[in-house]
């Protein structure tokens, strides 16, 4: 399961407008760095048939079968700080920690 905080519930239909061709949100794993798994996030029209598509606040979700596995137990925000305006999806049921030696 996916979940969303409402900030970025908020910010992603004020975003997502009525243009139809940004009809549902895609999440993916972009990559993986010493600490996390890093995710991506973007607008698109249709949902692929393979994709798993499902209701986040109000938010039309679709991922990849790839992703899928590291995508539950995701949590998607919208933060706004000194580093940054901008979505952050965390996972803290992958556990992980750093092995860069960089702490976390």
């Amino acid at each position: 399961m996916i979940e969303m905080t409402p900030v970025a519930a908020e910010k992603l239909r004020e975003l997502r407008g009525t243009d139809p061709s940004r009809a549902f949100l895609r999440m993916y794993v972009a990559g993986k760095s010493c600490c996390s798994y890093q995710y991506g996030l973007a607008f698109d029209a249709t949902p692929d048939e393979k994709d798993t598509v499902s209701d986040v606040a109000g938010i039309p979700l679709a991922v990849d079968p790839v992703s899928q596995p590291y995508a539950d137990g995701a949590i998607i925000d919208f933060v706004e700080g000194p580093e940054g305006t901008g979505f952050l999806v965390k996972n803290p049921t992958l556990g992980g920690g750093c092995a860069c030696g960089g702490g976390g």
